[in-house]
């Protein structure tokens, strides 16, 4: 499969994000992306770019398209480029139902010996006046090399959303025998209420600290993850914010930071007096750039690109008893007309540590985060 095939040469100390096959077919079985093409199907969507989904990555097997309303949805014909020689049932291209749900598709690999199944699926995309973040919903997702981890989702008009994200992939890239409880991003059952989402800065063991990443800091936050990138570019794995057609003005709730014992440098090299930091922030960014093309944020950008209105920001203090916080987002205001047209992003982050994207910090470095609110503008 396209999951990253990682094989480590030893002598060259270098990782490969595939397999030298002497296998004569490919036995590829992903989704590279997806679109809908027509102009009798353009009135569904509040813009033509989220008619088409690029670069879905390899640890991901759902595909959702946002549409203004499901009322009247008529069978939509989906249609995907997949690995070289892989097959897809139902047909490419085929009309299919989603007016009741998703669709699953299966893809076969050219030398059929493996199959992968997607969830295919039209949400409708809309923004109330306040969100209410719990952590109450968890599930346990299974990367390609048979670790476990924990994943957080929301649930909306009787649909599951999968619109938080973390860096747990990554790091489970080098530890096939981890289960939940080890990774950084994991789910407590001791939140402020119920559950809620504790992360830790980890050491990313030999092979981490080998290729300048030496540890992970915990996060979480509204977007995608791309393991894909990881070894390329991990600053671009991190893909921050989802479409919304309401200005987001202020987010609150409940924290608990404890820092861990020593700073280090991405050399893993102490910073003596240095403290660590959590972090905590909310940007509402422009998602399409000047020529009309679809944009999204990154670990490199979220916080500096042009494209930002707004945006929220909290370095917590270190207490290990729950503590409310509010923050307010401050910058421009959004247009009115692109704002409808769900022309803007906005994306919620927690990191255990604030410069973990730059792999510093302190290994044991834990936020918990719970009861989260976002509260958007008429």
């Amino acid at each position: 499969m396209r999951t990253i095939k990682l094989c480590f040469l030893l002598c060259l100390s270098l990782f490969l994000t595939a397999c030298i096959k002497d296998e004569p077919l490919n036995d590829e079985c992903d989704i590279v992306s997806a679109w809908v093409k027509g102009a009798e199907y353009e009135s569904f969507f509040y813009q033509n770019t989220q008619m088409r989904i690029e670069n879905i990555p390899s640890n991901s097997t759902e595909i959702v398209f946002q549409v203004r309303t499901k009322s009247g949805l008529p069978p939509m014909p989906v249609q995907f480029s997949l690995t070289p020689g892989a097959t897809i049932t139902p047909a490419n291209g085929s009309p299919q139902d989603f007016s009741q749900g998703p669709v699953t598709y299966t893809v076969t690999s050219e030398d059929g010996q493996w199959t992968r199944t997607y969830s295919v699926d039209f949400q409708e995309a809309s923004t109330h006046s306040t969100y209410l973040f719990s952590f109450e919903h968890v599930a346990v997702d299974t990367f390609s090399n048979g670790c476990t981890y924990h994943v957080f989702y929301e649930v909306a008009g009787g649909e599951r959303r999968n619109i938080w994200a973390s860096g747990n992939a990554g790091v489970g890239i080098l530890h096939a025998d981890w289960t939940p409880g080890d990774f950084p991003t994991q789910s407590t059952d001791n939140g402020y209420q119920g559950k809620g989402a504790s992360l830790t800065t980890q050491s990313t063991g030999e092979w981490g600290a080998a290729f300048g990443k030496p540890i992970a800091a915990g996060n979480l936050y509204l977007g995608k993850f791309n393991v894909n990138a990881v070894l390329t570019n991990a600053l671009k794995a991190t893909e921050f914010g989802i479409a919304t057609d309401r200005q987001p003005v202020k987010i609150s709730g409940w924290y608990k930071y404890h820092p861990g014992d020593e700073f280090t440098d991405a050399s893993m090299q102490p910073v003596p007096g240095r403290v660590d930091q959590g972090h905590i922030y909310g940007v509402f960014y422009r998602n399409q750039d000047a020529e009309g093309k679809p944009v999204v944020l990154y670990g490199d950008d979220v916080l500096t690109s042009d494209l930002i209105v707004s945006k929220a920001q909290l370095v917590p203090a270190a207490t290990d008893e729950w503590t409310h916080f509010e923050i307010i987002f401050e910058g421009g205001t959004a247009d009115p007309a692109i704002l409808a047209a769900m022309g803007y992003n906005y994306t919620v982050v927690f990191s255990s540590s604030k410069d973990g994207e730059s792999f510093e910090g302190a290994i044991g470095s834990t936020l918990c985060v719970d009861e989260v609110t976002v509260e958007f503008g008429e």
